[in-house]
C-alpha cells in the first residue's frame, strides 16, 4: 500500500474502522465486523432504498481495504511505517508572508530578510540564497528580478529556534 500526499485529507485505516492505532487484533476484528455490517450494500436494500449510492459502496470498500491491511501483522507493520513517515514529511505552515512584510538588514554584500517569529527568534533568508533560486533582491528588500516565467514563487522558511514555518510568497514586480 502506498500512501499519497493527501494523507491529511483521507482517513487513516484506523479511522475507517474507528479504532486507535494501538488497537489489538481482536479490537480491529470486532470493529471491522461492526463496520462491515453497518456499511454493507445489502443493508441499504433491506431498508427499502432502491439502489446503493456510490458513496455507500465506497465506504464499504474502504472498510474492506482497512481490514485486508490491518488483519495481517506484516502488512499492518508496513502500513504503520508508511503512516509514520508521511506524518513526519508534512510541513505545517503557520502563515504566509510577503517580502514586504520582512525587515531588511544590509550586511557586506548580502541583504538579509527577517520576519519575527512568535517565539522571539526570526525566520530569515539571504539575498544569496534567493539569488541561487533566480530571485534578485535590491538593497532595500524589493524583488528586482525573477528569472522564471512564473508570476509568483514561494519558499518555506523555518524559524531559527522553534519548529514553526512560514511560506514566503514572492511576487514579481517587473
Amino acid at each position: 500500500m502506498v500512501l499519497g500526499s493527501n494523507i491529511c485529507i483521507q482517513k487513516t485505516l484506523y479511522e475507517v474502522l474507528s479504532v486507535s492505532e494501538d488497537a489489538t487484533y481482536d479490537e480491529v476484528r470486532a470493529a471491522y465486523k461492526s463496520a462491515a455490517l453497518n456499511t454493507h450494500p445489502d443493508k441499504a436494500q433491506t431498508t427499502g432504498e432502491a439502489s446503493v449510492s456510490s458513496d455507500e459502496e465506497q465506504e464499504f470498500l474502504s472498510v474492506q481495504k482497512a481490514w485486508e491491511i490491518l488483519r495481517h501483522p506484516n502488512s499492518r507493520a508496513e502500513y504503520d511505517k508508511q503512516l509514520q513517515s508521511s506524518r513526519q514529511n508534512i510541513e505545517i505552515i503557520a502563515s504566509e508572508i510577503e517580502v514586504g512584510d520582512m525587515m531588511v538588514e544590509n550586511t557586506d554584500d548580502t541583504v538579509d530578510l527577517l520576519h519575527p517569529c512568535r517565539c522571539g527568534d526570526y525566520f530569515s533568508i539571504t539575498s544569496c540564497e534567493l539569488g541561487e533560486m533566480g530571485i534578485l533582491i535590491t538593497a532595500d528588500g524589493e524583488v528586482e528580478l525573477q528569472t522564471s516565467d512564473s508570476v509568483s514563487a514561494s519558499i518555506v522558511l523555518g524559524c531559527g529556534s522553534c519548529s514553526l514555518k512560514v511560506r514566503l510568497v514572492i511576487n514579481k514586480t517587473s
